[in-house]
């Protein structure tokens, strides 16, 4: 019974925070060019993080870029969604 009701005081509050981190921040171009920094500064670390494991694990190149490709469109598409929205704000001043 106490499990019940700990996940249920948890699950709104996880909720509520999130929700209101999104409403409390307004979308500028700086904090876009945050997100944008974060993003390529992602990439680069999931890349090289993720070759020095396949070095250990002696994977072939190819076979690394076969798995990570699908990961790294994601972040290119997010990366270009978020070049256009900062472009249109900041060429809109």
């Amino acid at each position: 019974m106490e499990t019940k009701d700990m996940t249920e005081n948890l699950e709104p509050t996880a909720i509520e925070t999130e929700d209101t981190a999104q409403e409390a921040e307004p979308v500028t171009p700086q904090s876009i060019a945050e997100v944008i920094t974060e993003l390529e500064e992602y990439r680069e670390r999931l890349l090289k993080d993720m070759t020095k494991v396949a070095k250990k694990a002696k994977l072939p190149k190819s076979t690394l870029m076969t798995q990570l490709k699908p990961e790294l469109a994601k972040i290119e598409t997010a990366l270009t969604e978020l070049r256009t929205q900062h472009t249109a704000l900041t060429s809109g001043n």
